[in-house]
């Protein structure tokens, strides 16, 4: 196999890559668009016109929008013409399935990543359709799973975060704050991370866009706000990376007891990175993320939420910190990546 290689990434054309604020797919691609020229390889991006991205080649998305038909048949074109340019060894997309149609007909070695869930007779078709020179990638195993009951072949690669950025922080003062970063939302569990911070008679900061849909305006003004006082529950907004990384690592805890089942949940490997222990649930990938009584723990009720934060002296902050420089970090998980771009050109020849 010759080396260097040449690989073509995707992102969705929403987005620039990096985002300027909110945008973790792309965040994502960034970071593997850097560490894979690193390494020496050659790397085009097909993304938003703004991206920023420092890439041998970008290849900017004529249409903004991946659900309008229109935007998707000139995009689907455009990553054809982008190939034809670019010439690589492997496409590599984390945009949407159908802009690969024509490159899967034509059995160019691809990777399809699914940072979102999944599932649908359309992937059995891309994987017949593409044979040995295609295959998915999933964040999680719980991801996998549901691909792998609708077709095709299957690896797990999870998100990395940045261990150079995020600092570790090996102790924090006994009175140190338990954090809630994430969307304001019901899913979320804004809601019961107030309740367990009251019962625990811990300061709360919460942080993190509001949802502004009907649904997202009643929740905060129903139980959010009214919960809301100052030095006890405290509310800050957004946050950009700097603030972030500041917050987490000053914080005992991150407190985001989920209602639903995380695809990822990258802040929780960034709050392990800065060597913060987790308090969540044991929903979607969570558990892949977390192990129980090691990094954190995994509550099913608020009573159990409080016994936790009850119990974080048990947790280890050196041991949260190794635990994603092992599995999380940006090195490890783009060398699988770099490794399975290697089977598939292998197994396409």
């Amino acid at each position: 196999m010759n080396l260097p290689l040449r690989i073509l990434l995707t992102a969705d054309p929403e987005i620039p890559v990096p985002p300027r604020l909110y945008g973790g797919i792309e965040r994502i691609v960034d970071g593997i668009a850097v560490e894979l020229r690193l390494r020496g390889h050659k790397v085009g991006l097909v993304a938003h016109p703004d991206s920023t991205c420092e890439v041998e080649q970008l290849f900017p998305w004529p249409g903004a929008r991946s659900e309008r038909v229109r935007d998707s048949l000139m995009n689907t074109w455009t990553l054809l013409e982008a190939v034809r340019l670019f010439k690589p060894d492997v496409v590599h997309s984390f945009a949407r399935l159908a802009f690969l149609a024509p490159l899967l007909a034509m059995r160019v070695p691809a990777i399809m990543s699914y940072q979102r869930r999944t599932g649908g007779r359309k992937l059995r078709i891309a994987q017949s359709i593409g044979g040995r020179a295609f295959q998915f990638t999933a964040l999680s195993e719980f991801i996998a799973a549901m691909g792998r009951e609708a077709g095709g072949r299957w690896s797990v690669i999870p998100n990395f975060t940045d261990t150079g950025y995020y600092r570790f922080v090996p102790d924090v003062p006994p009175d140190a704050p338990l954090v809630f970063l994430s969307r304001v939302e019901r899913i979320k569990g804004a809601h019961t991370a107030i309740a367990i911070a009251q019962q625990s008679g811990r300061r709360l900061i919460i942080a993190g866009n509001q949802v502004d849909t009907a649904e997202g305006r009643d929740y905060w003004c129903t139980e959010i706000e009214p919960s809301l006082e100052p030095g006890k529950i405290d509310y800050i907004g957004a946050v950009d990376d700097a603030q972030k990384n500041e917050l987490l690592g000053a914080a005992a805890a991150l407190l985001v007891p989920v209602e639903w089942g995380e695809p990822f949940g990258i802040v929780f490997a960034e709050a392990l990175a800065c060597g913060t222990p987790v308090i969540s649930c044991p929903l979607g990938a969570v558990p892949e993320v977390v192990r129980h009584g090691e990094h954190g723990f995994l509550v099913g009720c608020v009573a159990e939420g409080v016994e936790a934060v009850s119990r974080l002296g048990e947790i280890s902050r050196a041991a949260c910190r190794q635990w994603v420089e092992r599995k999380f970090s940006r090195g490890v998980v783009v060398g699988q990546y770099e490794q399975l771009y290697l089977e598939l050109l292998k197994a396409s020849r």
